[in-house]
């Protein structure tokens, strides 16, 4: 009775254990994402939705969280618009770290004052209010607690904030993890030192088990480092399931729909969408709303499974995942900003999530020279000069010491554009001659196939050189066309045009003449991204095939004749237009780039000139002809502004 007494309760015990050694889980065992929602609660000062974490409100952070406790990793690159959460993506894992996982960590920023200012705001924050965190880093008021601003001990390991400017910090923290934010925006040499992030992976070598996060929004295409890292990696997408069709696609701004619509509100042009923003399946075509997007189901989908085997994976994020980005921000973002190359580059990095294209990848002279269309010829066997979609036209003039050369070009709705004419004038430019001849080309009216005509609306002609009196004299003469003296300015952030000044001509203050600042780098950029597009519509450039017009293997040869190259100096990193081998010319370039300054000088309403054009605008007047003297139509507002 005895025996058999003990066996069973020998069993019993034996059950019990074996059920507890299957349930046990020491701390080790949580995944970043299990933490989080376990521990991790947002602070008010840096979060909108401050309190308890929760992973299902970020879906998509789940497996880059998880994958950090994947023995089998030890990279994790994210590459993520602004606002999608990757800041805490980072966050957590450093949590995660000094609770379960203790090591030491060299977080590192662009530079020191970075570092300093996310100590402060994000990393204080955050311990203060997760309790487990709390009990085992001490507060940085607190006497001999080993915490300061850029370095917080803990049981097991020490935070090390710095920046990528910090050769000391990077050349001599020993550190099992390395997490590395705006990879981007880093300091190309840390001081003398060379490259920050092999200094930073330089500093893993004795542990075994080192793991590296890199994140950062995208900047340039074939200039950015977390591109590089990216396709190093599994390049996950973010995709969600069609209602229609059940395949998995990624939500791009290219598939996204909407109608968009412009107003003026003293003058200046204003943005709504009619209805609201849809997305196309790529797969079938159907057209979805955003609000059934939202709730389908998503997962991350690897372009390049194979790189898992070496231990890196990476993922691409854009704002239309966001829950705090609704579509319709995003597309007014970048309504607003399309016409601005510099502010358009940031709506494609922080909104889009997508690299920002320079000219190193446009075609070469050859392809260029292929694309040029015929426009056409009139009943009368004479070509045509406009196609249809032109409604406004500008001059750009360059000045050499022994010739003006111009380009007429014809402008459309978003940004499509149409090369009308190139040509020179040979002579000085200070003989009255030369600029009689620009006067033939500015008074020419130019026609459709329909017969219906125009005039050139503006000509801004470039003053540097050795005959900046003289053209500002010329221009004053011609002000009543709208003739008017620029001067090119280069540099990153100066606007494509700002405000005209007055100067004076030959020192004397009675007479004067306009001068418009062009900030020619925004120009050039704008350009290039024009000549990148594929299919007609929206910023594409069409070219004349005609012989007379101009558009030879040398006009594109300038045209094509800059590169955007990022410049190393003493005072940091800037990116700067340079001449390309076998490119000796770049007037193509110029005269291409005050003709799209002239546009924007004038910023005609597209809407009531196309009316006008087609004869609408009579129509619309014949019932307001008795109140003409008292009220202006529409129509002559616009042509004013036109």
């Amino acid at each position: 009775m005895t025996r058999t007494t003990n066996k069973r309760g020998a069993a019993k015990l034996n059950k019990a254990i074996a059920v507890a050694v299957r349930n046990f889980r020491p701390p080790e065992s949580l995944t970043v994402d299990e933490w989080a929602d376990k521990h991790r609660r947002l602070s008010p000062e840096s979060s909108a939705e401050a309190g308890p974490w929760r992973t299902k409100r970020t879906p998509y952070l789940r497996e880059p969280m998880r994958a950090f406790t994947d023995p089998k990793i030890h990279k994790i690159v994210m590459v993520a618009a602004s606002q999608v959460g990757k800041s805490e993506l980072e966050m957590n894992i450093i949590g995660y770290i000094i609770d379960q996982d203790p090591g030491s960590i060299l977080y590192v920023h662009p530079t020191i004052e970075d570092a300093r200012k996310f100590s402060r705001l994000r990393v204080a924050p955050m311990i203060r209010d997760c309790k487990p965190l709390k009990a085992k880093v001490r507060d940085v008021k607190t006497r001999d607690s080993g915490n300061t601003i850029l370095q917080k001990s803990f049981p097991g390991g020490m935070l090390t904030l710095t920046g990528s400017n910090s050769a000391s910090a990077l050349a001599s923290t020993p550190a099992r993890y390395i997490i590395g934010d705006e990879r981007d925006r880093w300091a190309a040499s840390a001081g003398t030192e060379g490259d920050p992030w092999a200094l930073a992976e330089a500093r893993q070598a004795t542990f075994y088990n080192a793991k590296a996060v890199e994140v950062s929004t995208p900047t340039v295409k074939g200039a950015s480092n977390i591109e590089a890292s990216y396709y190093q990696g599994t390049q996950e997408r973010w995709c969600h399931l069609c209602p229609e069709c059940g395949e998995y696609s990624e939500i791009v701004f290219d598939a996204v729909h909407f109608e968009p619509e412009a107003t003026r509100v003293r003058g200046k042009k204003t943005w709504k969408l009619k209805g609201g923003v849809t997305w196309c399946c790529p797969a079938c075509g159907c057209i979805v709303p955003e609000e059934t997007m939202r709730r389908q189901p998503a997962k991350w989908i690897a372009d390049n499974p194979d790189a898992y085997a070496k231990g890196v994976r990476s993922f691409w994020l854009n704002a239309f995942s966001s829950p705090w980005t609704p579509w319709e921000k995003i597309v007014l973002k970048f309504l607003e900003a399309k016409d601005d190359p510099q502010r358009l580059k940031v709506v494609y990095n922080t909104l889009l999530g997508q690299l920002w294209e320079d000219r190193g990848d446009l075609e070469d002279e050859v392809t260029m020279l292929a694309r040029r269309e015929d426009y056409g010829t009139k009943s009368d066997g004479s070509p045509v000069e406009l196609p249809d979609g032109v409604l406004v036209l500008t001059c750009g003039v360059d000045t050499q010491d022994n010739r003006l050369e111009y380009e007429v070009v014809g402008h459309g709705r978003y940004g499509e554009t149409w090369g009308i004419v190139k040509g020179y004038i040979m002579g000085r430019p200070d003989t009255a001659e030369v600029w009689q001849r620009l006067d033939d080309v500015i008074d020419h009216t130019y026609t459709y196939k329909n017969g219906r005509s125009l005039k050139i609306s503006i000509t801004c002609v470039d003053s540097g050189g050795h005959f900046t009196q003289e053209v500002y004299a010329a221009c004053r003469q011609r002000q009543n066309k709208r003739v008017f003296a620029i001067k090119g300015k280069g540099g990153d952030g100066i606007p494509l045009v700002s405000p005209p000044t007055k100067v004076a001509i030959r020192d004397n203050r009675r007479v004067t003449c306009w001068l418009y600042t062009l900030g020619v780098d925004a120009g050039k950029a704008a350009i290039m991204s024009s000549l990148k597009v594929q299919e007609p519509g929206p910023k594409y450039c069409h070219f004349n095939m005609h012989p007379d017009a101009g558009y030879d293997i040398n006009f594109f040869n300038g045209l094509l004749s800059e590169k955007l190259v990022l410049s190393h100096t003493r005072t940091g990193d800037r990116w700067t237009w340079e001449k390309l081998p076998g490119h000796n010319r770049n007037e193509a370039l110029d005269c291409r780039n005050y003709a799209l300054a002239g546009l924007k000088i004038i910023n005609p309403d597209m809407d009531a000139i196309e009316r006008r054009l087609k004869g609408l605008e009579d129509q619309q007047r014949q019932p307001a002809q008795k109140i003409r003297s008292t009220k202006r139509s529409k129509a002559a507002d616009a042509f004013d502004d036109w």
